[in-house]
C-alpha cells in the first residue's frame, strides 16, 4: 500500500459509548461523534453515521452490509472495527468501494478463555442450578444425593477452533487434568502440541463424538456457519456438554435446543446466541443451560485496551499510513 495524503483530523462517529477515558483520547485527536445514550443504532441511523465521517467505529453488533456500504459516500475511508471479528462487515463490498477495515486482535484472548473456562466449570457442576436453588429459597440442606453433577478432571475437552483463544483456553484447561483435542485447518508442530499438552484431531466428527466437552472457538464464516448441525449434536454423548463464546450461528440453536430438551446432551454453556440481543424463550426455560449475556469480553482492561487499538489504528492512517490491525488495504 502506498502512503495516503495525511488528514489532519478525521471526523469519527462511534456506534456504542466507550469507557470514558477512550473517548476523552478520541475527543482530543479526533472530530469525534458519539453516541451518549448508547441506543443501538437504527439501520437509517447508521447510514446517516456512515455519511457524515472519515472513519466509522461500530461494534459487532452492528450490520453493516453490502447495501449500507454501497449508500455511503465517498469520504468514509475508514471502518475501525471495535473488537476482533469482522463478520458483522461486509468486506467484499468494502474492498469494491476502496474502504480499508482494521480490527483489534489479540486485545480480548484472555478475557474470553477465562470465560470459556468459568463456563467449562459451571455447566458440569450445575453452578447456576445451585445459585438459582439457594435464592429461591429451596434448598434443605446437604445431602448426599444432592445436586449432583459430573467432575471434569479426567474428561476429554475438545477444542474447536485453535487460534489464540484455543489456545488460551487449552493452557488454563490443561491445569485441570483434561484430556484435550483440538481441531483446526493446520495441524501445530509436534513441539507445541507437546508443550500445550494437546492432541490434534483433524475430523470434526470424531472430536465431537469423542469429547465429553466441546468448546466453540471458530471464527464465524460461510464454512463455518451452523456447521454444529444436528447431526454433530447427535453425535455427542448423552453427558456432553456444548460450550460457545464465539459466535451463536456457529450452532444450529433449534437442533440444540431440541436436544437439551429431550436430554440426549448434558448441558450446555452459552455466551453468544443467534438473534442477539433476542434469546429463544425455550433456552430460558432449561436448567441444563448456563446463559450469559456476551460476557466474553466484558472487562476494564479488555475494553480499554481495544480503544487504544482502534485510536492507534486511526492515527496511522489519518497520517497516510498502513494501520497495523488493517484487515483491508481499501485499495481496490
Amino acid at each position: 500500500m502506498t502512503d495516503e495524503p495525511r488528514i489532519a483530523k478525521p471526523r469519527v462517529v462511534m456506534t456504542a459509548r466507550l469507557l470514558p477515558e477512550v473517548e476523552a483520547r478520541m475527543a482530543e485527536l479526533f472530530d469525534a461523534r458519539f453516541n451518549p445514550d448508547d441506543h443501538a443504532l437504527t439501520r437509517e441511523e447508521l447510514a446517516a453515521a456512515m455519511a457524515d465521517c472519515d472513519v466509522l467505529v461500530p461494534t459487532v453488533t452492528d450490520r453493516i452490509d453490502a447495501a449500507l456500504i454501497a449508500a455511503a459516500p465517498d469520504r468514509l475511508k475508514l471502518i475501525a472495527n471495535f473488537g476482533t471479528g469482522v463478520d458483522h462487515i461486509d468486506l467484499a463490498a468494502a474492498q469494491q468501494r476502496h474502504i480499508a477495515v482494521t480490527n483489534t486482535p489479540g486485545v480480548f484472548t484472555e478475557d474470553t478463555a477465562d470465560m470459556t473456562l468459568a463456563l467449562i466449570l459451571s455447566v458440569p457442576r450445575r453452578l447456576a442450578e445451585g445459585e438459582k436453588l439457594m435464592r429461591s429459597g429451596g434448598w434443605k440442606g446437604w445431602r448426599p444425593s444432592g445436586m449432583l453433577g459430573h467432575r471434569v478432571g479426567g474428561k476429554t475437552l475438545g477444542i474447536v477452533g485453535f487460534g489464540r483463544i484455543g489456545e488460551a483456553v487449552a493452557q488454563r484447561a490443561r491445569g485441570f487434568g483434561f484430556n484435550i483435542l483440538y481441531n483446526k485447518r493446520r495441524r501445530l508442530p509436534p513441539l507445541i502440541e507437546e508443550e500445550l499438552g494437546v492432541t490434534y484431531e483433524p475430523d470434526l466428527d470424531r472430536l465431537v463424538a469423542r469429547s465429553d466437552i466441546v468448546s466453540l472457538h471458530a471464527p464465524l464464516t460461510e464454512e463455518t456457519r451452523g456447521f454444529i448441525d444436528a447431526g454433530r449434536i447427535r453425535a455427542m454423548k448423552p453427558e456432553a456438554y456444548l460450550i460457545n463464546t464465539s459466535r451463536g450461528e456457529l450452532i444450529d440453536e433449534d437442533a440444540l435446543i431440541e436436544a437439551l430438551e429431550a436430554g440426549r446432551i448434558g448441558g450446555a454453556g452459552l455466551d453468544v446466541y443467534t438473534h442477539e440481543p433476542a434469546v429463544d424463550p425455550r433456552l430460558l426455560a432449561l436448567d441444563n443451560v448456563v446463559l450469559l449475556p456476551h460476557l466474553g469480553s466484558a472487562t476494564f482492561e479488555g475494553r480499554e485496551a481495544s480503544g487504544e487499538r482502534v485510536i492507534a489504528n486511526i492515527r496511522i492512517w489519518a497520517d497516510g499510513h498502513r494501520p497495523p490491525d488493517q484487515v483491508l488495504t481499501g485499495m481496490g
